[in-house]
C-alpha cells in the first residue's frame, strides 16, 4: 500500500470517527462528554473507566468475530468493517478522555 493511500485511509477513518463522537455525544450525553459511563458507574458500584471496558469488550468480541468470518471465507461487507473498527478507536478515544480526567482531578 502506497503512503498516499495509507493516508487517505487514515483520514477518511478519523473523520468518521470525530462525526460519530459527535452524533453520539449530542445523543447520549449531556454537556459532559462522559457522563453516561459516570452513571453507569455508580450503578454498577465501579469505575467509569471499568464501566468503559465492559462495554469496549463487546466491540472487541464484534471485531474478532468479524476476522473468524472474514478468516473462513465469510466475506464481511467495508460498511461492517468500517463500523466496527470505527467502535474501536471510539472507545480508545473515550477512555483516553476518561483517563486524563483522572488525571486533571489528580484522582490517582
Amino acid at each position: 500500500m502506497t503512503s498516499d493511500r495509507f493516508n487517505e485511509i487514515l483520514e477518511e477513518t478519523l473523520q468518521k470517527c470525530i462525526d460519530t463522537l459527535g452524533t453520539k455525544s449530542n445523543e447520549y450525553a449531556t454537556e459532559d462528554k462522559l457522563h453516561n459511563f459516570k452513571v453507569a458507574a455508580v450503578i454498577q458500584n465501579c469505575t467509569p473507566i471499568t464501566v468503559l471496558a465492559g462495554m469496549m469488550a463487546k466491540h472487541t468480541v464484534s471485531v474478532y468475530d468479524l476476522i473468524q468470518k472474514q478468516e473462513h471465507g465469510v466475506g464481511v461487507s467495508k460498511e461492517m468493517w468500517e463500523e466496527k473498527i470505527g467502535d474501536s478507536i471510539n472507545y480508545l478515544i473515550l477512555l483516553s478522555a476518561l483517563v486524563q480526567e483522572k488525571i486533571d482531578n489528580w484522582e490517582f
